[in-house]
């Protein structure tokens, strides 16, 4: 018989999540001895057959990236919190670089404009050490956005923007945000194209596209990550995204990846939002999705006692363990959550582990996730 979590374990584990870090730290563990997280032993460990070992870096086309990201977003958006100071993130920021995080990401939507601002900012005394993904793809007025607009002479005034307030001379991983249906796809990946021949951008990125225009743009200019949300809640890319990925030799960056704090065991049954807030407006965080999708936290629970890890590590450690060229970026304002996620480099899953978590979590019928047709079309 399997071992179901009880509730009291739940009503627990927050606690011992915070014990298993701190006594981690104590003891000279994997969140507190930086070089062993991200330096030579895991750099140099080899695959075994029936395990998945963590490499030290991941490909994004000519890019060499941690394999744990850190998404910028919510330093400034407002959208989960409120923004944050540049005296309050930079720590954060050159914490992640201490710990061999060297792959951030952000847009000029977030904000928009100040997230590009503070990250560029942070980064430019250790510009050289590091890579940064950043998206164009709207319009503004007022400051605020007014729509989709990927023509490629917008492109090109964004792209100059993108450069001034990153405090660069170059965009690491040049995104397009979101599909413009006003402009054929050739004629974006054409003007990025065009940019990287220029040394204003290095390699070629889309967010949320179908895998049809993934693939078009992908014959004009080699496309070398694609972003999308993906995680143990949201699983609708695995539906021919990831295949093409696959096929093409593109890499898969994923945000989400704790699924906007679920993952960690921030919330439970009982958490109501109110209606100003982002969350209110996620389809798996009203009442009947979350108290629904509990099954599954409590399946990733089970786990990280299993694995002595937190639900995030073992959220992480998932993906990361799915498949090589996948690279989370969860974003967070607090470096002893970084500090947590990459704890997750340190969890590995034998194959058949990993099948036997799948079992587990697939049977689970979800309220709130997407629909598997709708990434046949782009976002």
């Amino acid at each position: 018989m399997k071992k179901q979590i009880k509730k009291s374990q739940q009503v627990s584990f927050e606690q011992d999540r915070r014990s298993f870090i701190r006594n981690l730290a104590l003891t000279g563990g994997a969140l507190a001895t930086t070089p062993v997280l991200l330096g030579e032993e895991i750099k140099n460990t080899v695959t075994k057959k029936d395990s998945v070992v963590f490499s030290y870096k991941r490909k994004l086309g000519s890019l060499e990236v941690s394999p744990i990201g850190l998404g910028c977003m919510s330093m400034t958006s407002g959208h989960y919190n409120p923004p944050r100071s540049f005296e309050e993130m930079e720590p954060v920021i050159r914490g992640a670089v201490d710990r061999g995080v060297n792959f951030f990401d952000t847009a000029e939507i977030y904000g928009p404009f100040t997230n590009e601002e503070l990250v560029g900012k942070a980064l430019k005394p250790v510009r050289d050490q590091v890579f940064i993904g950043s998206k164009f793809g709207f319009t503004y007025k007022d400051g605020r956005p007014a729509g989709r607009d990927s023509s490629p002479e917008h492109i090109r005034k964004a792209v100059e923007g993108m450069l001034k307030r990153l405090q660069t001379d170059r965009i690491d991983l040049l995104y397009l945000h979101r599909m413009d249906p006003k402009v054929p796809i050739e004629d974006i990946a054409g003007t990025v194209k065009d940019l990287i021949k220029e040394g204003k951008a290095l390699e070629f990125g889309l967010s949320e596209t179908s895998p049809e225009t993934t693939r078009r743009a992908h014959k004009v200019q080699p496309v070398a990550a694609v972003q999308s949300q993906y995680s143990l809640v949201e699983r609708v890319h695995e539906n021919q995204t990831l295949d093409v990925c696959e096929e093409l030799g593109i890499g898969f960056v994923t945000w989400g990846s704790v699924c906007r704090g679920f993952l960690t065991g921030k919330f439970n049954e009982y958490s109501r939002f109110s209606e100003d807030s982002r969350y209110a407006s996620v389809d798996y965080f009203t009442a009947e999705a979350i108290a629904n999708n509990m099954k599954l936290l409590n399946v990733v629970n089970k786990w990280a006692l299993k694995k002595n890890a937190t639900p995030a590590q073992i959220s992480l450690a998932w993906l990361l363990a799915e498949k090589p060229f996948i690279v989370p970026i969860p974003g967070t304002t607090k470096l002893h959550n970084l500090e947590e996620d990459l704890g997750a480099l340190q969890i590995s899953f034998s194959q058949e582990e990993l099948k036997e978590f799948r079992d587990e979590f697939t049977g689970i019928e979800l309220i709130g996730v997407r629909k598997p047709e709708s990434v046949l079309k782009d976002a």
